[in-house]
């Protein structure tokens, strides 16, 4: 987990500065040499030069493709007109905006974001526990008194065994499928269910905008020979023209769900759940223990299994011999 972080934070940078190299010959701009960044460029300078190449030949292929499609990076109103660059906080992921980079001109209002991921695709990471109350973070909408009385044994269980010992590991719980992961599924899958019934022209579109962003974006992914670009563009600001000057692309508007058609168990999985929405979008969760020592808390890797047809997406292919 910890060389992830330290491989994202490291494209965050190479994605910023190669932003700058290729932007100040056009127009002005600045960095917002904030700690974020401080901290990314840390890590990028920690690997070699070979390696260091690669993250910037990845991250120029993409800009190239990004000032194409969004005119107004390279295009200002006047000298005053200064585009800023920023790494975003990571404490900004909390309230719904998953962008990791920010481009912002003052001068115009605008402004666009830039998710970076290195080789993965998930979506954002939450947590389940007996003080968590998922209906009211994710959706706006608080838990029933019944859910939290359906788990609450089982994490008390597990709070027991934390506190009688703080190095109790999770595999000395046998069964634990049976024991943890399967009631608090069966819990969570039936709140859901409950949620999305109650509040039936909310809860799907809400649960999409909390796990994707609240933002537009992009979603830059770094594969090994390939670089792929997802445009999230749900409320429209994405793709806009500068003046005269049209994009080289046309980004469709991404649409939201608005329905909840089910929730199931992933095929042989005691451990994944299943949810399709309306207009084509379908979400894994996938329960585990974040850390080898019990504590009263799970937590859920979520990925994006399909999208709608008008998720744009873009694979640009990188020479071999420079990367």
């Amino acid at each position: 987990m910890a060389s992830q972080i330290i491989n994202g934070k490291a494209f965050e940078f190479a994605l910023l500065d190669e932003f700058y190299q290729r932007l100040k010959v056009l127009t002005s701009v600045i960095v917002k040499r904030n700690e974020p960044y401080k901290t990314a460029k840390g890590f990028f300078n920690s690997f070699n030069e070979k390696s260091q190449e690669t993250y910037r030949i990845t991250a120029s292929s993409a800009i190239n493709f990004l000032i194409d499609i969004e005119p107004r990076l390279s295009n200002g109103i006047s000298k005053d007109d200064i585009l800023e660059l920023e790494i975003a906080p990571d404490q900004m992921g909390q309230s719904g905006d998953v962008r990791d980079l920010i481009l912002i001109r003052s001068l115009q209002k605008w402004e666009i974001g830039v998710s970076a991921k290195n080789n993965h695709r998930a979506v954002k990471h939450s947590r389940l526990s007996q003080l968590i109350d998922f209906g009211d973070k994710w959706l706006g909408i608080s838990c029933s008194k019944a859910y939290f009385e359906e788990i609450k044994p089982i994490f008390n269980m597990l709070k027991e065994l934390r506190d009688k010992d703080k190095n109790t590991k999770w595999t000395s719980i046998k069964n634990m499928h049976e024991l943890v992961y399967i009631p608090i599924l069966n819990a969570f899958r039936k709140e859901l269910i409950r949620l999305a019934k109650e509040n039936s022209n909310i809860v799907a579109e809400n649960l999409v905008q909390y796990l994707i962003g609240n933002k537009d974006f992009y979603k830059v992914i770094k594969g090994k020979k390939q670089v792929e670009i997802q445009a999230y563009n749900l409320h429209g600001s994405l793709n806009l023209p500068f003046e005269n000057i049209k994009p080289k692309a046309r980004i469709p508007k991404l649409k939201l769900p608005t329905r909840l058609i089910e929730v199931v168990y992933q095929n042989n999985s005691t451990t994944t759940l299943l949810v399709s929405l309306n207009e084509g979008w379908q979400i894994s969760f996938r329960i585990h223990n974040a850390s080898s020592k019990v504590e009263p808390s799970l937590k859920f890797d979520v990925n994006l299994v399909s999208t709608p047809h008008t998720l744009f997406t873009n694979h640009i292919f990188i020479n071999s011999k420079l990367v």
